[in-house]
């Protein structure tokens, strides 16, 4: 396919939403662009749909991924590549390779961080663990208690990147897997809450660490409207403060810009979802200098 045509079919939604950050890391009131590039729920799918394909002819694809990334890398060299999990399970890839494909395909795009969906432990908590030598970037999820695992020490609760001098703090959400996920696939993996947990990452990244921007990478779900009392991501950027933005996955949920909500200090929360299959890559602008983090209300850009 030619590049025009893939433009047309890729979605990657931009914002600049201003947040009152302070910069504390920053000496002079130089601006500074930083870009945030996402998927979820890419469900191994390597190849893009067939042109007869009803629904989704002719998009998607790694190899067009690849391309539209580094487009944007040439663009502005400051950027952060995220996944908000379910990169397993879905085409005969995964049934084949076991995720080993995904992984590498995702370290030669240079992916700098991913956190786990219920999908990526369908083969067995086992099965993920044997795969990771493949991933040259790393795991983070804070609400998923590791510790009698063979996971433990290898997927850490957040990560932190200095990018340009704006210091990001990134941590992971994953959804509940009892009910979900059979029990001998995550074994001794113990579920916590994660408004709580997100409440203390943020702190932590924000207040301790003192990041300039904190990420949620989650994986519980935009939205629940048939089930209201199921946490999702609006609930939790309404009842949390201190992020920034919350990069989700799960429910497959197709955005064509990031929502807009206020936490529980009436601060404005960017909530964003690519839906799924690859088909779209997420970005987001932040511009930020010494005293605050200003931008613009966005729309969906075809990239």
């Amino acid at each position: 396919m030619k590049r025009r045509a893939f433009i047309e079919k890729t979605a990657a939604t931009t914002a600049f939403v201003g947040l009152g950050l302070s910069m504390s890391s920053f000496k002079t009131t130089e601006t500074k662009h930083l870009t945030i590039l996402h998927t979820n729920d890419v469900h191994s799918y390597i190849d893009p749909f067939p042109p007869n394909h009803p629904k989704n002819p002719n998009m998607g694809g790694v190899a067009r991924r690849a391309a539209l990334i580094e487009s944007i890398r040439k663009e502005n060299s400051n950027v952060l590549l995220l996944d908000a999990g379910d990169i397993f399970q879905g085409t005969p890839y995964f049934n084949y390779y076991g995720g080993e494909l995904e992984f590498k395909l995702m370290s030669m795009m240079q992916y700098d961080l991913a956190t786990l969906g219920n999908h990526d432990f369908d083969n067995g908590i086992e099965g993920f663990y044997a795969q990771l030598p493949h991933a040259k970037f790393d795991f983070v999820s804070a609400n998923y208690d590791f510790k009698n695992t063979v996971l433990h020490g290898l997927v850490k609760p957040y990560k932190i990147f200095y990018k340009n001098g704006i210091k990001v703090g990134v941590f992971g959400l994953g959804v509940g897997l009892d009910g979900l996920v059979d029990k001998k696939n995550y074994k001794e993996t113990v579920y916590n809450d994660p408004v709580a947990v997100s409440q203390d990452m943020s702190s932590i990244l924000k207040q301790q660490e003192k990041c300039d921007l904190v990420i949620c990478l989650s994986h519980i779900g935009y939205e629940y409207k048939n089930d209201p009392a199921k946490i999702c991501d609006l609930q939790l950027a309404a009842r949390t403060k201190d992020i920034d933005l919350i990069i989700g996955g799960h429910t497959h949920t197709f955005l064509d810009k990031p929502t807009v909500l206020k936490n529980a200090e009436d601060k404005d929360v960017l909530i964003n979802q690519v839906g799924c299959y690859g088909i779209n890559l997420g970005r987001i602008d932040f511009y930020l200098d010494s005293d605050t983090a200003r931008s613009k209300a966005g729309k969906s850009i075809t990239v």
